[in-house]
């Protein structure tokens, strides 16, 4: 996957190894492989052990916890863009008889549904799914213990419930379904529900003493979508490169991106992380990074992307607890970010320009508020505040001559030219806000009329 102008320079692949192997030794891991994407292409890949000439590679496979998430969510998202399902929809539209059928599929994949973090005992993650063969055993007798969309609460069970709707649309088990429409496009073919040679095996390490113990690998059943899959470092950056650009044989750019995007408020205090559809998202050194984190007795993983930077960074090991594979995987980011920075592509001119769009750059005012607009590709513009105050926004152009906001204060939101009899421009119409070409301009655009005598100093 990598040619030799892609590679890291000898300094920044030093880098790498001293962090990943600092987080084996001090997290006393059995064994802890990674690997770094870099705009698009794996540049990089190393690992640590315990057992000298055995250590693993980025082929390897570990198991991968809760990143299994992001996967399922992939497919929800999928059924969302095939006009199958709406994501407001409520679960019992497609699924009934589950008990919690008000709960709404968007609620299901940002984990505000309110349903319980955990499945009734036994522990579901070291116990065979078999103990759990029906939706009721996942979600217990009391399934619900938040008002439905007020908050934030982590839900296993809800996945499991998503994974079960997925079943229920597309009429093939949740496993067949993920191989054929993410594992097979993607070429992911080292990631699996059950362990495929060569593979970690899972351990616990003792906290106060240098000995381990090995853990079970059950099958988890109905709640495999919440986090069965086994895959690699290889795999895993793939998978990153997808989260991070899209493609259009699995999911669109557009889609991953409502994907990246936080769906609920954060808890009380944890302002710098917050959680999409299937993705966390978190701001660290600076950095917003997108992807999940994972666990199951005898393994943790961390997968982060800087789509900014167009790095993409994954952790592994196979340690019940102990190594941070989360805070390796985005130091991981940081390092590649800031020893060998993004290159911008260079400059160009657009290839052609439509003059009635040209004739809209450059400064409007709303109220008294200057702005600025900037044509891009594709039609689209670009609002922003001229000061350091005010709302902007970027916006992508529909066939019907408007355009639609895709980020900020006006997202969604719909900007439309104004134009007077004679074709001449009046005023842009931004949700009903008027922006003219000078503050508070004469005439009829402007809500409330402008007074007559116009602009005045203080009288002495």
């Amino acid at each position: 996957m990598t040619s030799p102008s892609e590679e890291l320079l000898p300094g920044t692949q030093r880098a790498l190894l001293h962090r990943i192997a600092v987080a084996q030794s001090e997290g006393r891991a059995p064994s802890f492989v990674a690997a770094v994407a870099r705009e698009g292409d794996l540049v990089w890949a190393g690992s640590r052990s315990s057992v000298d000439g055995h250590a693993p590679d980025a082929d390897t496979q570990y198991r991968i916890g809760s990143i299994t998430k992001t996967f399922t969510a992939v497919l929800v998202l999928r059924l969302r863009d095939a006009g199958l399902l709406d994501l407001n929809d409520p679960l019992e539209k497609h699924l009934p008889g589950t008990g919690v059928g008000e709960v709404t599929v968007a609620q299901l994949l940002g984990h505000s549904a309110g349903l319980g973090a955990e499945s009734p005992a036994p522990w579901w993650e070291r116990t065979p799914g078999s103990l759990r063969p029906e939706l009721s055993d996942v979600l217990g007798q009391q399934p619900r213990m938040h008002p439905v969309g007020r908050r934030h609460h982590y839900s296993n069970p809800g996945y499991t419930l998503l994974g079960s709707l997925i079943e229920a649309v597309r009429g093939a088990s949740w496993e067949e379904v993920l191989r054929r429409e993410i594992l097979e496009p993607l070429a992911m073919d080292r990631t699996s529900a059950q362990p495929v040679a060569p593979h970690a095996g899972g351990w616990a390490v003792h906290p106060w003493a240098d000995v381990m113990l090995p853990e079970p690998s059950e099958d988890l059943g109905l709640m495999a979508p919440s986090g069965q899959l086994w895959s690699t470092a290889a795999d895993l950056c793939r998978f990153a490169v997808f989260l991070a650009e899209g493609d259009d044989r699995v999911l669109s750019a557009a889609s991953v991106r409502e994907m990246r995007t936080p769906s609920v408020p954060p808890e009380a205090g944890e302002w710098d992380s917050a959680y999409g559809l299937g993705m966390q998202v978190q701001r660290k050194d600076g950095r917003t990074l997108v992807g999940h984190t994972g666990s199951l007795p005898g393994f943790v993983a961390g997968l982060w992307v800087s789509v900014d930077d167009g790095v993409a960074a994954v952790a592994l090991a196979n340690a019940t607890s102990g190594p941070l594979t989360a805070v390796v995987a985005a130091d991981l980011v940081r390092i590649v970010a800031e020893a060998e920075p993004r290159i911008p592509e260079p400059w160009r001119p657009l290839p052609e320009v439509d003059q009635s769009l040209l004739e809209l750059a450059g400064s409007w005012y709303w109220g008294t508020y200057s702005f600025g607009l900037r044509l891009g590709a594709d039609r689209g513009v670009e609002l922003q505040p001229l000061r350091s105050t005010g709302r902007g926004s970027r916006f992508v152009a529909e066939a019907d001559g408007t355009w639609t906001g895709l980020d900020g204060y006006y997202a969604g939101e719909t900007l439309r030219v104004v134009r007077r009899d004679d074709g001449s421009v009046s005023h842009l119409d931004l949700g009903s806000f008027v922006f003219t070409r000078e503050p508070y301009e004469p005439g009829e655009a402007v809500p409330g009329g402008v007074d007559k005598e116009g602009w005045r100093g203080l009288p002495i």
